[in-house]
């Protein structure tokens, strides 16, 4: 483990960037399950936070059996965690800054129907539940979490099923203590950086750990830059090996609350057959994934900014 304190400490510059808000609109697929209520109260967080704008889009073949009252019940939620008074009105919404949109869509295929509702309506995050396929079961079962961040081009945090994730459905209370963050020269690491640092701020955590772990030697170490948060604590970690294993094991062994990972998508025959490392490690994981799509201008909310270079 190596220190950003010892080892990086004479790299530190500091400059000012302008606060912008980057998560305004946020999408949530739903399938009616437990999984996807965990991924529901991730999604409300941060629209109620940004004062944006949630999606919750439901598709299936047959929707006859189907009602509204199915869908997650932001009202009686957002009462839950005292921020609505009880029995509120429909324009309680509109004195917190929020908005609501719910959809309902016939269609016989699920994945298709949120890629064209996307296309139409792009969003800043998509939130979804994720089932964990392995294997031979994975060439068996279609994993459209993974296909619509991938197709969509999007920020996409996967809560994996049977994971609570960092944000209560009980009462909306938050526990980001642990970020990993892998980091290679490709894709683009920064931008990794930027959105670990910005849903800790969003969120409002102090007393968070960042870990930015890279697998090879020191001076392969990519040139980042982190920032400056309440009690906000940077370390580098460096590892060998394969990277799909020593990332689970750092994540394992660190307990860490999300894992945070630029991704490019598949590249060649068999990155299209086994997936990629982000989503090798979304099968896998046992806390949420945060997805990020490598952008030549990631979004910024921060006002200082250390440098932080390995030593050539």
């Amino acid at each position: 483990m190596v220190s950003i304190e010892t080892t990086f400490s004479a790299h530190l510059q500091y400059q000012v960037i302008p606060s912008q808000p980057a998560w305004n609109r946020i999408f949530h697929p739903t399938d009616f399950s437990e999984t996807s209520a965990v991924a529901f109260a991730h999604a409300l967080k941060f629209a109620t936070l940004e004062h944006g704008q949630l999606t919750i889009l439901h598709t299936e073949t047959d929707q006859s059996n189907r009602h509204w009252s199915e869908f997650p019940r932001v009202r009686t939620t957002l009462e839950r965690w005292d921020m609505l008074p009880p029995n509120a009105p429909k324009e309680a919404f509109a004195d917190i800054g929020l908005k609501i949109e719910k959809i309902s869509a016939s269609h016989k295929n699920t994945e298709e129907s949120i890629l064209h509702y996307l296309h139409k309506h792009p969003h800043d995050l998509i939130v979804l539940a994720t089932h964990q396929y392995r294997g031979l079961e994975r060439l068996t079962h279609k994993t459209i979490a993974e296909s619509v961040a991938r197709r969509s081009g999007e920020m996409t945090l996967f809560i994996p099923e049977g994971v609570e994730g960092f944000v209560s459905l009980a009462d909306g209370a938050v526990n980001l203590k642990h970020i990993l963050i892998p980091v290679d020269h490709a894709p683009q690491p920064q931008i990794a950086i930027n959105a670990a640092a910005s849903i800790a701020e969003l969120l409002g955590c102090t007393d968070v750990l960042f870990t930015v772990l890279h697998i090879g030697p020191s001076r392969s170490f990519p040139a980042i830059k982190t920032y400056a948060g309440e009690h906000w604590k940077w370390e580098a970690s460096l590892e060998y090996g394969d990277i799909e294993e020593q990332v689970l094991r750092a994540a394992e062994h660190g307990n860490a609350d999300l894992i945070v990972m630029a991704t490019e998508g598949h590249h060649g025959f068999l990155d299209a057959l086994r997936g990629s490392t982000t989503e090798r490690i979304v099968r896998a994981a046992d806390c949420p994934v945060l997805a990020v799509p490598a952008l030549d201008n990631p979004p910024n909310s921060f006002q200082e900014i250390p440098v932080w270079s390995s030593a050539e």
